[in-house]
């Protein structure tokens, strides 16, 4: 307020009045805005910061209570994350969890579009809002710990970076604090962690509140009517993230521990790989969310032209249910005489690519045991003679792919891995696929372990420098890696169709299952494609639970960029619904989700990247399905739909190869009509016309 008193009539107005009184009344202000300026500033520190996605649907809030730093999780109007707890507890009970303040903080902005090598959609769309909140201990050493945190529109992530600040001694981490203390609970589908067959488990579907402890991706329905996706993005040099539930739906981070119980042993600067939420709104949205490639590094290696998707045959299947062995026997599979053979038929059925398993020594009838197996990755059995399989190959226009089998033994394989794939990069092969059976690397530490992660990583280096695309089995689990080493292709890390060679088999809503979580971190190699459905031979009567139409459904519903067709090759000549196969393309430009219930049933699209075709898979669980799709994602003009049905009556129990083959000409304003019968599938190729 002005000093000056107005009373009465009686007013003294003189100019020098005036300008004191200006400014008196402009040092006020000044003061007033900078008391309002401290108070915000000293405050500042406690106050919650946030970080909402471009389109303003996803939001992080941050913030400290009594120096524990928290975040949570909110879509639209609906909370996901309960505020939830950040932090590591070091070697000796040194937390790093408490005690904070915040030092700076700063948002920014990002947006690109990249291109793919390969994948399942040709151009990918990088968007999201940045916060980036930097703390300090406000005690002790006064280390600082910086927290990135990103917003989709397809969900959000967040990860940790250590700066360098001086510690020159190594970290052991016992324990990463980061919580996901979920809003609500509802249905989820997991795979239990630490046990010793790795991935290849059937998924349970429980509430959130009755998991065990499960590895990632862990596949939420929640109660407030959101799909949510738990994972991790770019794991470089640390545990796998797996999820432990504390309370109810309250979940945790727990780190794969090396063998002595260490998490992860590093040193400063470090970062943790990104915990991501994928968020939405329809279970399809979590298929077409590309949050995991986005948070990965772009493309490292220059030269990609050796980096082909690929169909492929492979001596295979007839091993797993013993027609042959992998070993040396009467009924080796490897020999030069049955690996001719396949030659021929890939040369008849149009497919150029050849996996031989078993054609080197070490193979015994024990060889998938838990021991440190002692096999050769250059010397061939005495049945089969590489050079001359792969000039014979060369001649029908058909490449081998190669095929290390470690037995989990690598210090055997790493003494022997540059002459191996030097073998490989001298016969001008280019794919291999590496399998690491046993439930511990050298019987020893877990696959997904900070060690296996390491292992893995290395050995997708070395094979680029042999300019060898890579196939793992019995690997650690995708995070996108993909984007920055195109040559890793496609991975198992599931229940696959070997299961069904010699087991009860997978049930019929096992795919169902696997589209929806472990499909979410990327490419599988499932090796479908099983024709002979009722055959009964090896270690039980064969179950697979699938009609034929769904084996050709997968070829559109389980993303890979390598797929192996994976029956005996007789099995295909001269069947009609082997066209499609032919047909199907393994690179797409772009992928839609038509519908879909975890499951239960999905109907899949793909746009072939280098024509102007559509290709549909849809497919069910043991319930039969009858619906109507629109084809309004066709382009201009008219096509001809190619369909691929069960019969009527077909079922996966009665007479489930009965193939309807039918073909009618649509356009984008068409719709199609799907029935699917029991564990049954139907596969559409939409043919552009001229």
């Amino acid at each position: 307020m002005c000093p000056m008193c107005l009373c009465g009539s009686k007013q003294i107005k003189t100019n020098q009045i005036k300008t004191n009184t200006k400014m008196k009344k402009l040092q006020l202000f000044f003061l007033a805005a900078l008391a309002i300026l401290l108070v915000n500033c000293a405050t500042e520190k406690n106050k919650t910061v946030s970080v909402t996605s471009p389109d303003g649907k996803n939001t992080i809030q941050f913030e400290i209570k009594d120096g524990v730093p928290f975040y949570a999780v909110s879509h639209a109007e609906t909370s996901v994350v309960n505020p939830s707890k950040l932090g590591f507890i070091f070697k000796d009970g040194d937390t790093f969890n408490s005690g904070f303040t915040v030092v700076d903080s700063k948002t920014s902005t990002f947006d690109e579009t990249w291109e793919q090598v390969w994948g399942e959609k040709h151009f990918i769309q990088n968007n999201y809002n940045e916060l980036a909140v930097t703390l300090q201990e406000t005690k002790g050493a006064k280390r600082k710990l910086e927290i990135q945190f990103r917003a989709f529109n397809d969900g959000v992530a967040l990860r940790y970076i250590f700066p360098e600040q001086g510690i020159s001694d190594s970290i052991f981490i016992m324990d990463e604090c980061t919580e996901f203390n979920l809003a609500s609970d509802g249905n989820s589908w997991w795979i239990p962690a630490y046990r010793d067959n790795r991935y290849e488990y059937p998924y349970e579907k429980t509430k959130v509140s009755e998991i065990d402890t499960v590895h990632t991706p862990f596949t939420i329905q929640s109660d407030n009517g959101l799909y949510l996706s738990i994972h991790e993005a770019n794991l470089v040099d640390f545990a796998s993230m797996t999820i432990l539930q504390s309370e109810e739906t309250s979940l945790k981070c727990d780190l794969v521990p090396w063998s002595d119980g260490v998490k992860v042993k590093t040193k400063a600067p470090f970062k943790t790989p990104w915990r991501t939420i994928q968020i939405g709104e329809k279970p399809g949205d979590l298929i077409t969310s590309y949050i995991i490639l986005n948070l990965n590094e772009p493309n490292s290696m220059t030269d990609v032209s050796w980096i082909q998707p690929r169909k492929y045959l492979g001596i295979w299947w007839g091993m797993h249910i013993s027609k042959y062995t992998f070993w040396e026997s009467e009924k080796h599979g490897a020999s030069t005489k049955n690996a001719k053979w396949y030659i021929d038929y890939c040369q008849k059925l149009g497919i150029d690519r050849l996996l031989i398993e078993g054609w080197n020594k070490g193979w015994t009838p024990a060889w998938y045991e838990n021991a440190m197996h002692m096999f050769s990755f250059t010397q061939s059995t005495d049945d089969f003679n590489l050079e001359e399989v792969v000039k014979y190959g060369d001649s029908k226009g058909v490449k081998l792919i190669g095929y290390h089998e470690t037995g989990s033994n690598l210090i055997n394989y790493l003494a022997q891995i540059d002459s191996g794939m030097a073998l490989y990069q001298k016969m001008g092969i280019h794919d291999i696929k590496i399998g690491q059976v046993g439930s511990r690397l050298n019987m020893k530490e877990w696959h997904h372990g900070q060690f296996g992660v390491n292992y893995y990583r290395s050995v997708l280096k070395k094979a680029a420098e042999y300019q060898l695309a890579v196939n793992f089995h019995e690997p650690i689990k995708d995070t996108g890696e993909r984007r920055t080493y195109p040559n890793m292709m496609s991975r198992e890390g599931a229940r696959g169709m070997e299961y069904d060679a010699w087991s009860e088999g997978n049930p019929p809503d096992h795919t169902l299952k696997l589209v929806f979580t472990r499909m979410l971190a990327g490419p599988m190699d499932f090796t479908p494609g099983i024709f002979d459905l009722n055959e009964e031979q090896g270690f039980n009567n064969r179950s697979v639970h699938t009609t034929l139409a769904k084996q050709l459904s997968y070829y559109v519903t389980l993303y890979s960029p390598i797929q192996m067709l994976a029956d005996l090759p007789d099995n295909y000549d001269g069947n009609p619904a082997f066209q499609f196969l032919k047909d199907v393309p393994v690179d797409w430009d772009d992928t839609k989700v038509l519908n879909g219930e975890i499951g239960e049933y999905i109907t899949t699209v793909r746009k072939d990247r280098k024509s102007e075709d559509w290709f549909l898979g849809s497919m069910t669980n043991e319930n039969s399905r009858e619906f109507t799709v629109s084809l309004d994602f066709l382009g201009e003009g008219k096509y001809e739909a190619q369909i691929y049905a069960d019969a009527p009556g077909t079922t996966w129990q009665n007479e489930p190869e009965k193939v309807a083959i039918s073909m009618v000409q649509v356009d984008k304003n068409s719709t199609l009509p799907i029935v699917l019968g029991e564990g049954g599938g139907l596969a559409v190729r939409f043919k552009k016309l001229n």
